[in-house]
């Protein structure tokens, strides 16, 4: 198997995170599920640096933001698909 550029932790996730440095928009990303090793593609919307998270589903503002099977926070501002999700559009639900 190729070398993939998203990780998703949980079978539960709605978000993955990039892998690889310098990741593009229209990128057929290779995803592996860590839990069972599956895997799956999807296409970045955006440029999505290292570290931060890509949108599984379509988002809505309200939703929740589920990253290591775990609630991380609400969506503020839709995401598509394959979207960059990061503090433009996600907010913990702490304050």
């Amino acid at each position: 198997m190729a070398a993939p550029q998203l990780l998703v932790h949980h079978p539960d996730d709605n978000v993955g995170v990039v892998v690889v440095e310098g990741l593009n928009a229209g990128t057929d990303m290779l995803c592996v599920i860590t839990h069972d090793n599956s895997d799956f593609r999807l296409t970045a919307n955006d440029d999505i640096p290292i570290g931060h998270k890509v949108a599984l589903k379509d988002l809505a503002v309200g939703d929740t933001v589920i990253k290591y099977g775990e609630d991380i926070g609400k969506v503020v501002a839709p995401v598509a698909k394959g979207g960059h999700v990061h503090t433009q559009n996600l907010k913990t639900k702490r304050w």
